[in-house]
């Protein structure tokens, strides 16, 4: 038995089949990364796109939804009863205002808005063309005025 023994002991513990088994299974390994790989971020592309759509898919039924009611009538009359204070043939409304706008004195009025900038544009045209413009100053104008 010694003798059993003493070859087990000589016996290396690597022997060729097993690292040419550890190089294939290595190999195989590696071959088989890359295409797990993009399996993977393929199957997370396709679950993004199966989300997208079912958003669009949503948002699809909220228009068409939106679209038929567009067209139903009562909604019409309806919102310009609501939006418009559109009247009925035959029909009596009132539109009732709110007692802060009766308080604020009418003296009190707002700066009127500046023109638009064309308006601007055109009148200095104009005012150039009459001579009735009057003159930009500029800065070396007013010093040598001083």
């Amino acid at each position: 038995m010694s003798r059993g023994v003493q070859q087990l002991a000589k016996r290396p513990q690597l022997t060729g089949r097993a690292a040419i088994l550890a190089v294939v299974v290595c190999a195989i390994a590696m071959s088989l990364a890359y295409p797990v790989r993009e399996y993977i971020s393929l199957r997370r592309s396709i679950a993004e796109l199966r989300a997208e759509k079912a958003r669009v898919e949503a948002e699809k039924q909220t228009l068409l939804a939106r679209d038929r009611q567009l067209y139903d009538p009562n909604w019409q009359k309806k919102t310009a009863k609501e939006r418009l204070f559109y009247c009925g043939p035959g029909e009596k409304c009132y539109v009732v205002m709110e007692r802060q706008q009766a308080k604020e004195p009418a003296a009190v009025q707002q700066q009127p808005a500046p023109p638009p900038w064309y308006e601007t544009l055109w009148e200095s045209v104009e005012a150039a063309d009459k001579g009735t413009g009057r003159r930009a100053v500029t800065g070396k104008e007013s010093v040598g005025q001083s």
